[in-house]
This record gives structure tokens, C-alpha cells and sequence, in this order.
């Protein structure tokens, strides 16, 4: 969508000279001539710009019609770049506009080359901000919600759980490396984030990565950042996740996924705390706590090579393993009843109860996908049965004779897609290893990071 520019000027050869130079640069333009109309306009109308002249015709040497508008449209509170625009330039106007709110200033008669310039570093500076609000209300939703940052928002009486928040409200209060491990589905990224929202950088960023995700040709890009020019696609600066991070908490999930030429460079940045920008010499520093997650044998991928023993012993200060769903039974009931709750809200659909038996036959199921899985079937289950109560025939959990499992094994189906046979041959393997992502992925001849690039396009990640 192109940039949209307020023109505010009671010369119509001024606007006109304006349109003819900045439309051919791709802007979109509006146009008024008083200032009563840029305030209506700017009430209905979503600019990315406004560029104003100071003088109008009630007065056309001191500006202070201009300055009185810069004062007004910054009153609105829209974060809009002003740039202003005189002939009668001074250095007294062009400082009380700055003060007034406005963040360049241009003389009449302009060059085009100057006055493109200005726009376009005004553009850019206002996209980093309301990057940097992007991020900052995004981790104030995360850390303010009750689930995932707080203890309110993580079911936990069984003794396993207990024990596990019970260590992690210690280790939160240090800075050392913590390394989670266990079952797909589990709940690492969510214990992640409670540690950080009841650390002391609880007022900083958290910021996840999936390092699975992450193609290795862009890695130090997006875990280091970029300045402008450094390789083709550089056309502006990025900061990287660790800048992001600053005096906050950096989440690697999916660890063992990094690839092995990679992870030189995470040793490097973990043992110095700095870094540099790809395609700059200047060094930041790395001030982050950095928690990471896996659910693979980090011991045996190391044996085979896979994984660098010097990071692993870097990120794991301390090693805990979080327990899969059939290790914590007495959380059963109360997270299927958590869950059923949360999407009846989400669909506005009566929420159903479930019978003993359910609950009875939820605790003996062997929950391979863990917590992701029920959560999948409540969502099911709410959409299926027609009932107030949630029976165990309701639920069709695999084993039982209600169950109609999809035929992963039918590949041969004339009507299937190639996408529809790769997820089921993707689901039959993940079964056969038993949820296993390096098994899995070894089987297949694929990639960590293929593997989960698959998993993510069938959604069953």
C-alpha cells in the first residue's frame, strides 16, 4: 500500500508542484488549503505524513498560524511526522516548531532531492517507532495476561508440577541460563514465560524464537540484525532478536534445531555478552537471560555431532525437564475443564460438562500429544456432542471403539492431493516414533528445520 501525504498549503501552484513530484514517487496525496481542514481531515482520514506550510492567509510572514497548527494536530496524539514548510524561513520558526511537535523543516523554494530525503527519513523513523510500540504492547499483553505469564494462568496440583514452579520461582530470582526439556505439547514456552514475567526483567522484553523456523542462510539476520546495504534484500536497518531482548529474556525454543555451523556464533555472543549487526564493525552489547527449550537428546545428538557440547553446557546452567501430561494426572480434569471453557468463549457456544466417565477416561489415556492434544480434542469435543455432558463416547480418543481414526495408511486414494498424502505420511512416522522430532525427521530424510517447516504448513506443530 503506498505512503498517504497530508498536504496542508493555501497556495494551490504549491500543492500542485508537490503532487507532480511526489506522486511520481508513489505517494498517495490529500491536499487542503486552511487550516481548519487538515484538523477534519486528519479526524477521518489515515496519513502516513503531513506537510505543512507555516503561513496561511489570515497571516503570511510570521507564522504563527503554522506553528498553531503543529501545536493542534500534535494535541490529537496521532503520531504523524510534521515536516513544515516556509518562505520566510528563520531560525527562531524553525526551532518553535520543533518544539511545537514538528520533526523537520523545509524552506521554500525546496529541492526536490532535499525534500524527498526528508520524507523519507521521516517515514522510516515512524515505522521503527511504531515497531518498537508494537513490540512493547506485545509483551505487555504477555506479561499482564493470566495465561501464559502469571502463576494464575498455569494448572498445576499435581506433585511433578508443584515441584517444577517451585524450582523455576527460585531460579527466576538469579540470571542463569535455564534449559527446558520434555515432551512436545508440555508446556515449555509457557514456563518460559512465567519465569521471565516473575524475574527481574519482568519489565523488559520477552521475546520467543522457534529456531526450527529460522532458515539458516538468515539466521544471523534475525537473531543479530542487519544494517541497510549489507546483502541484496538490506534495504533498511533490522534489529535482531537479541537487540529486541535487551536487559529482558530470550526464549530458544526448539534448541536443537540450531544448525551446527550456526551455533559457533551463538557460542560466541553467549560467552563475550556482544555482538555485531550483520555488515557493521560496531559491537552491541548482548545484556539478556536466555532460556531455551528442546525435546531432543541434546546428549545424543552431541555424540553424533550434531549439537556443540560447548553450548550445551553455556545454556544449561540448570536443566529441568518438564513432565508430560500422563505424569501429572490430577491436572487431567481441570485442564480439559480449562480448556472447554476457554473455546466455548471463543465460539459462543454453551459450555458442556463432562461425566465422571470422561474425566475417568481422560486420566488413563496415554496423551502422546500432551497438553496440545487435549486441548485439540476439548476443542473437538465441544463441536460434536449435541449434548449438556460430555461422555467418554464423546470424546473418541484413539484406542476407543468410537473412534474413527482418520486411514493414514489409505495413500493410495485416487482422490488425495499431494499435500493431503505428505501430512499423513507425516503423522503415520510421527506416530511410529512415538512424537519423537529427531527420530522423525532422520526417518524422513529431512531436516530439523525441513521437518518443522512441514509441520508448521500441515498445522500440526
Amino acid at each position: 500500500m503506498n505512503k498517504k501525504i497530508l498536504i496542508a498549503d493555501d497556495d494551490i501552484n504549491i500543492i500542485a508542484s508537490l503532487k507532480y513530484v511526489l506522486a511520481d514517487e508513489g505517494f498517495d496525496i490529500v491536499a487542503v488549503t486552511t487550516p481548519h481542514a487538515a484538523i477534519e481531515n486528519l479526524k477521518t482520514t489515515q496519513v502516513d505524513l503531513i506537510l505543512l506550510d507555516m503561513n496561511f492567509q489570515q497571516d503570511t510572514t510570521s507564522g504563527a498560524e503554522g506553528l498553531k497548527l503543529v501545536a493542534d494536530i500534535s494535541a490529537l496524539e496521532l503520531n504523524i511526522p510534521i515536516i513544515v514548510m516556509t518562505g520566510w524561513a528563520t531560525i527562531d520558526i524553525a526551532v518553535e516548531a520543533m518544539q511545537a511537535g514538528a520533526k523537520d523543516f523545509i524552506q521554500k523554494p525546496w529541492k526536490n532531492e532535499r525534500m524527498l530525503s526528508a520524507i523519507a527519513n521521516q517515514l522510516a523513523l515512524a515505522t521503527t517507532v511504531k515497531q518498537a510500540q508494537r513490540l512493547s504492547q506485545q509483551n505487555q499483553l504477555l506479561t499482564s495476561q493470566a495465561h501464559p505469564g502469571s502463576r494464575d494462568g498455569i494448572i498445576a496440583k499435581s506433585p511433578a508440577m508443584q515441584q517444577l514452579l517451585s524450582t523455576l520461582d527460585d531460579l527466576a530470582l538469579s540470571d542463569m541460563s535455564i534449559l527446558l526439556t520434555g515432551d512436545n505439547g508440555t508446556g515449555k514456552s509457557m514456563l518460559a514465560a512465567y519465569v521471565h514475567h516473575v524475574s527481574a526483567r519482568s519489565k523488559h522484553s520477552f521475546v520467543p524464537v522457534n529456531m526450527g523456523a529460522i532458515p539458516e542462510s538468515l539466521f544471523e539476520s534475525e537473531m543479530f540484525g542487519h544494517v541497510k546495504g549489507a546483502f541484496t534484500d538490506a534495504k533498511e536497518n533490522r534489529i535482531g532478536r537479541f537487540e529486541m531482548a535487551e536487559q529482558g529474556t530470550l526464549f530458544l525454543d526448539e534448541l536443537a534445531n540450531i544448525p551446527i555451523a550456526q551455533q559457533a556464533k551463538l557460542l560466541r555472543v553467549l560467552e563475550e555478552q556482544k555482538f555485531e549487526a550483520v555488515g557493521s564493525s560496531k559491537s552491541l552489547h548482548a545484556d539478556v537471560r536466555i532460556i531455551s527449550a528442546t525435546n531432543s537428546d541434546l546428549l545424543a545428538d552431541i555424540a553424533n555431532s550434531d549439537f556443540r557440547q560447548d553450548l550445551y553446557y553455556r545454556l544449561n546452567t540448570v536443566e529441568l525437564r518438564v513432565p508430560s501430561l500422563h505424569e501429572r494426572v490430577e491436572d487431567i480434569a481441570t485442564l480439559a475443564n480449562h480448556f472447554l471453557h476457554t473455546f466455548s468463549v471463543k465460539y459462543h457456544r454453551a459450555c458442556p460438562v463432562l461425566s465422571e466417565q470422561a474425566i475417568q477416561a481422560l486420566q488413563l489415556y496415554p496423551w502422546p500429544g500432551n497438553i496440545r492434544e487435549l486441548s485439540h480434542l476439548m476443542e473437538r469435543a465441544l463441536f460434536t456432542c449435541k449434548k449438556d455432558t460430555i461422555d467418554s463416547d464423546d470424546l473418541m480418543l484413539p484406542g476407543s471403539e468410537s473412534f474413527a481414526e482418520p486411514q493414514t495408511d489409505a495413500l493410495d486414494s485416487p482422490d488425495l492431493t499431494l499435500d493431503e498424502i505428505e501430512k499423513r505420511a507425516l503423522v503415520k512416522r510421527l506416530k511410529l516414533h512415538h512424537g519423537n522430532a529427531t527420530e522423525t525427521a532422520r526417518s524422513l530424510g529431512l531436516s530439523r528445520s525441513g521437518y518443522y517447516r512441514r509441520l508448521s504448513k500441515y498445522e500440526l506443530d
